[in-house]
Protein backbone atom coordinates (compact mmCIF):
# COMPACT_ATOMS: atom_id res chain seq x y z
CA UNK A 1 0.00 0.00 0.00
CA UNK A 2 2.70 2.62 0.53
CA UNK A 3 4.37 1.74 -3.06
CA UNK A 4 8.19 1.16 -1.43
CA UNK A 5 7.61 4.23 0.98
CA UNK A 6 8.11 4.26 4.80
CA UNK A 7 7.48 7.07 6.27
CA UNK A 8 4.41 9.12 4.91
CA UNK A 9 2.88 12.31 6.15
CA UNK A 10 -0.79 12.44 6.01
CA UNK A 11 -2.12 15.93 6.33
CA UNK A 12 -5.30 17.73 6.10
CA UNK A 13 -5.25 19.14 2.64
CA UNK A 14 -7.48 22.10 2.61
CA UNK A 15 -5.62 23.11 5.37
CA UNK A 16 -3.09 26.53 4.54
CA UNK A 17 -0.91 25.64 7.76
CA UNK A 18 -0.73 21.97 6.78
CA UNK A 19 -0.18 22.56 3.18
CA UNK A 20 2.95 24.98 4.00
CA UNK A 21 3.83 22.48 7.19
CA UNK A 22 4.14 19.73 3.95
CA UNK A 23 6.30 22.40 1.76
CA UNK A 24 8.52 23.31 4.99
CA UNK A 25 9.23 19.36 5.58
CA UNK A 26 10.00 19.37 1.66
CA UNK A 27 12.28 22.05 1.63
CA UNK A 28 14.47 20.08 4.46
CA UNK A 29 14.28 16.91 3.57
CA UNK A 30 17.10 16.96 1.17
CA UNK A 31 17.45 13.12 1.20
CA UNK A 32 13.22 12.37 -0.02
CA UNK A 33 13.20 10.31 2.96
CA UNK A 34 9.19 12.09 3.23
CA UNK A 35 6.04 11.01 1.00
CA UNK A 36 2.87 12.51 1.42
CA UNK A 37 -0.99 11.92 1.06
CA UNK A 38 -3.99 13.84 1.96
CA UNK A 39 -6.28 12.83 5.07
CA UNK A 40 -8.97 13.67 2.53
CA UNK A 41 -7.73 10.78 0.06
CA UNK A 42 -9.10 6.96 -0.09
CA UNK A 43 -5.30 6.29 -0.06
CA UNK A 44 -5.03 7.87 3.34
CA UNK A 45 -8.37 6.32 4.11
CA UNK A 46 -7.77 2.47 3.21
CA UNK A 47 -3.97 3.07 4.67
CA UNK A 48 -5.81 3.98 8.41
CA UNK A 49 -8.33 1.67 8.14
CA UNK A 50 -5.59 -1.55 7.86
CA UNK A 51 -4.33 0.08 11.16
CA UNK A 52 -8.13 -0.08 12.91
CA UNK A 53 -8.37 3.81 12.72
CA UNK A 54 -10.95 6.01 11.31
CA UNK A 55 -11.08 10.26 11.15
CA UNK A 56 -14.12 12.44 11.27
CA UNK A 57 -14.03 15.95 9.63
CA UNK A 58 -12.60 18.19 10.57
CA UNK A 59 -8.90 16.90 11.17
CA UNK A 60 -7.16 18.16 14.46
CA UNK A 61 -3.90 16.34 13.37
CA UNK A 62 -1.46 15.43 10.70
CA UNK A 63 0.02 11.48 11.00
CA UNK A 64 3.34 10.09 10.11
CA UNK A 65 3.03 6.53 8.99
CA UNK A 66 6.43 5.40 9.55
CA UNK A 67 7.55 1.85 9.18
CA UNK A 68 4.30 0.37 9.98
CA UNK A 69 4.03 2.68 12.91
CA UNK A 70 1.24 5.50 12.98
CA UNK A 71 2.19 8.74 15.41
CA UNK A 72 0.10 11.69 15.31
CA UNK A 73 -0.17 15.40 16.80
CA UNK A 74 3.14 16.20 18.42
CA UNK A 75 4.63 13.12 18.54
CA UNK A 76 4.67 12.73 14.93
CA UNK A 77 5.58 16.64 14.38
CA UNK A 78 9.11 15.51 16.64
CA UNK A 79 9.54 13.04 15.01
CA UNK A 80 9.33 14.67 11.38
CA UNK A 81 11.69 17.69 12.84
CA UNK A 82 14.29 14.77 14.05
CA UNK A 83 14.34 13.99 10.03
CA UNK A 84 14.80 17.48 8.39
CA UNK A 85 18.23 18.66 7.47
CA UNK A 86 19.71 21.70 9.79
CA UNK A 87 19.71 22.58 13.25
CA UNK A 88 15.50 21.17 13.40
CA UNK A 89 16.32 18.23 14.99
CA UNK A 90 17.19 19.89 18.19
CA UNK A 91 13.48 20.23 18.55
CA UNK A 92 13.22 16.59 19.26
CA UNK A 93 14.15 18.24 23.38
CA UNK A 94 10.58 18.46 23.47
CA UNK A 95 10.53 14.77 24.15
CA UNK A 96 11.18 15.44 27.77
CA UNK A 97 7.78 17.40 27.80
CA UNK A 98 4.97 14.96 28.58
CA UNK A 99 3.03 13.73 25.37
CA UNK A 100 -0.39 15.24 27.34
CA UNK A 101 1.06 18.38 27.52
CA UNK A 102 2.73 18.74 23.84
CA UNK A 103 -0.63 17.59 22.45
CA UNK A 104 -2.44 20.12 24.55
CA UNK A 105 -0.64 22.97 22.72
CA UNK A 106 -1.05 21.30 19.50
CA UNK A 107 -4.36 21.19 19.35
CA UNK A 108 -4.55 24.54 20.72
CA UNK A 109 -3.56 25.48 17.10
CA UNK A 110 -5.04 22.78 15.26
CA UNK A 111 -8.32 23.74 16.80
CA UNK A 112 -7.95 27.20 15.34
CA UNK A 113 -6.08 26.55 12.23
CA UNK A 114 -8.70 27.45 9.89
CA UNK A 115 -9.34 30.40 11.50
CA UNK A 116 -5.70 31.41 11.80
CA UNK A 117 -4.58 30.15 8.68
CA UNK A 118 -7.00 29.97 6.45
CA UNK A 119 -8.64 27.23 4.21
CA UNK A 120 -8.94 26.23 0.42
CA UNK A 121 -11.80 24.81 -1.52
CA UNK A 122 -9.86 21.50 -2.17
CA UNK A 123 -6.20 19.74 -1.73
CA UNK A 124 -3.11 21.81 -3.13
CA UNK A 125 -2.00 20.62 -6.19
CA UNK A 126 1.96 19.85 -5.70
CA UNK A 127 4.14 21.41 -7.92
CA UNK A 128 5.97 19.14 -10.66
CA UNK A 129 9.41 18.57 -9.77
CA UNK A 130 7.56 16.84 -6.18
CA UNK A 131 4.58 15.22 -7.39
CA UNK A 132 5.87 11.95 -7.51
CA UNK A 133 6.22 12.01 -3.42
CA UNK A 134 2.76 12.48 -3.30
CA UNK A 135 0.95 9.06 -3.09
CA UNK A 136 -3.04 10.54 -2.65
Amino acid sequence: MERGREQIVLFDGVCNFCNASVNFIIARDSQGSFSFASLQSDFTRELLASHGITLEEPYDTFILYDNGTIYDKSDAALRIAARLDGLWKLLTIFRIVPTPIRNFFYSLIARNRYRLFGKKESCMIPPAEVRGRFLG
